[in-house]
């Protein structure tokens, strides 16, 4: 197998490595998520007091979503918020994911990407230095190069999350 960071044939060479980075973290999700049984997607690690899986991914999802039409200059319409939001909850918390099969969760998730790639192929490297804001009040600023880079960390930030949680639940799975 060889890994690149090669973009699609339809997009400018920087939009299209950096959607390459997203899209490998995507796969990578699907790739640690495999094979989870219900009980373990649910998980909300040792004492419950952890995000879930479920509520990792819909993090994910959602965050991406948000990123998808800052890109395009449009809001996030309200039917897409309340299907999959909001941000965090009342006490300032990812919201409580519970119940969601794994495999509707990541083909939410790759609805989103599709939308991502849609936009991206209608990006030009120079957009890239368009600024937008974001942030729970809109407070911050960033680039849509810092963006679309943003979506690849943060995807894999929260897979070192979902690891840790895959740890305890087999080890608490074997301890029973």
């Amino acid at each position: 197998m060889l890994c690149d960071l090669q973009g699609e044939a339809n997009m400018s060479p920087i939009v299209g490595m950096l959607f390459s980075a997203v899209k490998e973290n995507s796969q990578r999700l699907q790739l640690i998520t495999k094979g989870m049984s219900q009980e373990e997607v649910d998980y909300r690690g040792l004492n419950g007091s952890f995000n879930s899986t479920a509520q990792l991914i819909r993090h994910i999802l959602y965050v991406d979503l948000n990123w998808v039409y800052r890109m395009k200059g449009e809001p996030l319409p309200q039917s897409l918020q309340e299907q999959y939001g909001p941000m965090i909850d009342a006490s300032n918390r990812l919201p409580m994911v519970k119940g969601k099969a794994l495999n509707t969760l990541i083909s939410e998730y790759e609805d989103v990407l599709n939308m991502l790639k849609d936009t991206c192929t209608q990006l030009q490297d120079a957009d890239l230095d368009r600024v937008v804001t974001f942030g729970h009040e809109n407070e911050k600023q960033a680039t849509i190069r810092w963006g679309l880079w943003h979506m690849a960390d943060h995807n894999r930030y929260h897979q070192a999350h979902i690891n840790l949680l895959r740890k305890w639940y087999a080890e608490n799975s074997i301890s029973k």
